[in-house]
């Protein structure tokens, strides 16, 4: 049930990411199947190598990165930004090998990874609200609650067009949260799943669910365009430092912040804050991105998304098993997973993040030094729109105010390497 209820709120990738790398002129069909199966191998890894109930797929953030900013910003072919995806895969797996991953992931102190966990759980929540429509982009306030005379405004018409919002799916992610509330709070087992299954239902009279030429089972159409096309000759000849050590520095710190979150969240952290199998679990993860790169799609890394599983008891890797297989299955069934529609998974990333709020509880916020740093993570990741962003203001907080205070001592050498690599970061990123 847990690993179901992860593929189910993870499942939009296998749509929204070819979506996203066919603007670079990727076929659309090939790159989906090319998700599916870089979703489907690097899950069944972390199952096996670390046997941890977390789930990888290509990134989102890394996949907006990889189009906008370095195929049609740089002006780079999408055969070499698969290559540059290849080599920071390859450094990623360097990294692990060495352990040099691990110890940054234990050498972050327990009040931040407390934090990562909390915010998290905001940056999610925020995700869902936004895709269900009930925040909207407001020019003059940033953000705002939609209401029905937003439907009529034709200030807003392309924005609710460009992001397939009707007054019809914002009424049907209201019902949907509704529902999953009322299952979560009676504790029904496999409420979150439960909770998609009838939303999408629901959606039929309504129009929002579109079961119009559906089919059950299809083909999978053919990768061959994308598969094994890096372009190494057209990365050397270019700033290929910057892109890599961007490519890199997100899925390293996305990575992170996600395992510690959702494993902070399970209590699968020790006594010390550590995650056992940590080594493992990142070792999944960089395998993952550079089988992902042959495969013909973008950086591969940790789901948030996993802490849907693991609030419904997944605490194994049978969980991500389970995740594994129907995402191979899903290459067949894509017809059956297009139906459910956003306003049927946007609620559940909602109640997501509201489990995942509960470990704000153990931090001392009566600690000033320690309650800046946590805080500002909280904080940035839904500001900013990134796990990674909301690490680095935490770390920079935590490893300067200790300075300023006195405290030098009590910052482990990893921690200011971290805070060098991250001031150096904002000049040349």
């Amino acid at each position: 049930m847990a690993g179901v209820t992860t593929f189910m709120t993870m499942a939009y990738i296998i749509f929204v990411n070819p979506s996203i790398l066919s603007a670079t002129g990727m076929p659309f069909g090939a790159v989906m199947v090319a998700t599916a199966l870089s979703a489907a191998f690097a899950t069944l890894l972390m199952s096996v190598l670390a046997n941890y109930p977390f789930a990888l797929a290509p990134g989102m953030g890394l996949n907006a990165f990889f189009t906008y900013t370095v195929v049609l910003g740089m002006g780079l072919s999408w055969q070499a930004a698969l290559a540059a995806v290849f080599v920071s895969g390859v450094l990623f797996l360097l990294l692990t090998l060495t352990k040099a991953r691990e110890a940054i992931v234990n050498a972050i102190p327990m009040s931040l990874k407390l934090a990562v966990g909390a915010g998290i759980g905001l940056f999610i929540a925020f995700i869902g609200f936004k895709n269900a429509g009930i925040i909207v982009s407001d020019p003059a306030t940033f953000l705002k609650i939609v209401n029905p005379h937003l439907f009529q405004d034709p200030n807003y018409a392309e924005y609710f067009k460009a992001n397939f919002i009707t007054p019809q799916s914002v009424l049907l992610s209201i019902i949907g949260l509704l529902v999953t509330g009322f299952l979560v709070v009676r504790r029904t087992k496999g409420a979150l799943l439960y909770g998609i299954l009838l939303t999408t239902i629901i959606g039929i009279p309504m129009g929002v669910t579109n079961i119009s030429n559906f089919q059950i089972v299809s083909m999978p159409p053919s990768i061959g365009e994308i598969f094994f096309k890096m372009n190494f000759n057209e990365l050397a000849s270019v700033g290929w430092l910057t892109v890599i050590f961007t490519f890199a520095f997100v899925d390293l710190f996305d990575t992170i912040g996600t395992l510690v979150g959702v494993a902070s969240k399970a209590d699968m952290l020790d006594e010390k804050g550590h995650l056992p199998r940590a080594n493992k679990a990142l070792l999944a993860d960089s395998v993952g991105t550079i089988f992902g790169s042959v495969m013909g799609t973008s950086t591969v890394t940790t789901y948030v998304e996993s802490a849907s599983g693991v609030a419904e008891g997944g605490r194994t890797g049978l969980t991500s098993l389970t995740t594994a297989i129907l995402f191979f299955l899903s290459i067949f069934f894509s017809p059956l997973v297009a139906i459910i529609p956003g306003a049927a998974t946007a609620p559940i990333l909602i109640i997501v993040g509201i489990f995942m709020m509960e470990s704000v509880m153990k931090i001392n916020f009566s600690d000033m030094l320690e309650a800046i740093p946590a805080f500002l993570t909280i904080v940035i990741m839904p500001f900013s729109f990134s796990i990674a962003e909301g690490i680095v203001a935490g770390v920079l907080a935590y490893t300067f105010l200790h300075a300023l205070t006195g405290r030098i001592k009590d910052v482990s050498l990893t921690m200011w390497i971290l805070t060098g690599i991250f001031v150096l970061r904002f000049f040349i990123v």
